[in-house]
């Protein structure tokens, strides 16, 4: 299997590149969010790589990152996805996103990218729900010096028994600047609310 690609970038038709390793040209489909991530042509580019062997063809699927390819293979396991919805789900939402909505379950924002229906998400979030881990960071709004604090905390409310949705929405209402201890405190304040 192809892993990696590491050459110069001789095209770009989205969603399609073509990367020249060694004189040899490789057509490379890649996520919209890898795609605008790119170099401008000519220039060396390094891309994670997802081969898939069919019948009448051998498909090379590239990544920016190892997590979009992660992401990328747990999709394809999920029955009725293959690499074209695959690349859809990554090219209308980041990683973080899709890992955002299948902690939520909110199947109404993974029905927005095309080729995503109702049932396909159902069992989108069905299939990913502990596949999928959300960066905090993100989720919070940003990385700030309580980053590591509010990993910590949202780790203590998912062992305290609360779903990934509630901690994120207790973590949401948090200061930025809140100890481990005091973020638990007001968070299970916050939840106990709700």
């Amino acid at each position: 299997m192809i892993g990696r690609i590491s050459g110069t970038l001789l095209e770009k038709n989205p969603p399609q590149v073509t990367v020249d390793v060694g004189g040899v040209g490789y057509d490379i489909d890649v996520p919209m969010s890898t795609f605008y991530n790119l170099p401008r042509i000519g220039d060396k580019v390094a891309l994670f790589t997802h081969l898939v062997v069919r019948e009448d063809a051998h498909l090379l699927y590239g990544f920016g990152s190892e997590v979009e390819r992660v992401t990328f293979r747990q999709l394809l396991k999920i029955s009725g996805v293959g690499p074209k919805v695959a690349l859809a789900v990554l090219s209308g939402m980041s990683v973080n996103d899709l890992a955002e909505a299948v902690a939520t379950q909110e199947a109404g924002r993974l029905t927005k990218v095309p080729g995503i229906g109702k049932k396909t998400a159902e069992r989108l979030l069905l299939e990913l729900k502990d596949k999928l881990k959300v960066d905090v960071r993100i989720a919070v709004g940003g990385e700030t010096p309580a980053t590591s604090s509010s990993a910590d905390i949202l780790n203590a409310l998912i062992s305290l028994g609360y779903n990934e949705k509630e901690a994120l929405f207790a973590i949401k209402g948090l200061p930025k600047d809140v100890t481990v201890s005091d973020g638990i405190r007001q968070a299970l304040k916050l939840l106990s609310k709700s």
